[in-house]
């Protein structure tokens, strides 16, 4: 499960890397290279140490333990896991550009940090009588690092990048120590109002409007209990599965001198917008005049 202080995190690293230029020279920047990693480092270690102190102080340790959470909540939080370790990839690899890397190792470095420092999350999950360590989390880590390498290989930049939206839903007040109680925590809560997609430039690929790109999702209703079985038993109906198809505007088309107004920009393109989707579930087919 993706800890609300680890998706904060996220979003303030992208928020100082997104301001990085690549640097014009032959050589590595050593000065920024040591200002990149010292400070990313203490950045990092404050908020594990954070995370700890808030999330599983009280929550009461045990031998280190795996536990299989794969069949919970459709794998909606799985996605979100796919999603940090793409942007931290992303963002990593642009910070070590910014020293003058070059870009071929700069995207592995990116990778493997993309995925290393989501890492100790399970580490700490493992140790917790709450939790325990998931697989399923590890390997949604692995591939979000791997579909930011695979594209640099491939295509020598990212092309479809992952977006996260969210919606209220009627679920969070059934269980809201669960789901969420207000709207801060059910935006990382509530799996029911969340919904992850692929947005394909696809620009890149044929005659496109630069700003407009060609969008994919996947999320998931119905869900009071993380399992089906659980659902059921309550008396509720059994959670169903969603897909969409739609477009989506990249803002990254907007240009500016203005660094706060681009590292803006490179935020809140994280964020799909409302736009016309189709909607595909058990339930039948649904068009949306504006989805988010």
């Amino acid at each position: 499960m993706v800890r609300n202080s680890i998706t904060l995190f996220v979003l303030l690293f992208l928020f100082t890397l997104s301001q990085a230029q690549v640097a014009d020279s032959t050589q590595v920047n050593k000065k920024r290279l040591r200002t990149f990693v010292i400070g990313s480092t203490v950045g990092y270690s404050i908020t594990l140490a954070g995370l700890n102190e808030l999330w599983y102080k009280d929550a009461g340790h045990q031998s280190f333990r795996f536990f299989n959470d794969d069949d919970e909540w459709k794998q909606v939080d799985k996605t979100g896991h796919f999603l940090s370790a793409f942007y931290l990839s992303y963002g990593t690899s642009r910070a070590l550009q910014w020293c003058n890397v070059k870009p071929k190792k700069s995207d592995l470095v990116g990778a493997l940090v993309g995925f290393g420092v989501m890492v100790p999350i399970e580490i700490f999950d493992g140790f917790s009588q709450a939790y325990g360590a998931s697989a399923g989390d590890l390997v949604a880590d692995a591939a979000g690092a791997a579909f930011y390498l695979g594209q640099a290989r491939l295509w020598k930049e990212p092309r479809i990048f992952p977006k996260f939206s969210f919606h209220r839903t009627d679920y969070a007040p059934l269980r809201p120590n669960t789901l969420g109680d207000g709207m801060p925590g059910e935006i990382f809560k509530d799996y029911n109002g969340q919904t992850y997609w692929l947005s394909v430039d696809m620009d890149k690929f044929m005659r496109f409007p630069r700003w407009l790109n060609i969008v994919v999702g996947h999320g998931a209703e119905g869900m009071v209990y993380a399992r089906v079985n659980e659902n059921l038993a309550a008396g509720y109906p059994a959670p169903y599965r969603q897909f969409y198809i739609g477009l989506d505007f990249d803002l990254r088309a907007i240009k500016s001198r203005s660094k706060v107004l681009n590292t803006l920009i490179f935020v809140a393109n994280m964020i799909k917008l409302p736009a016309p989707t189709f909607e595909f579930s058990s339930k039948g087919t649904r068009f949306h005049a504006f989805y988010f």
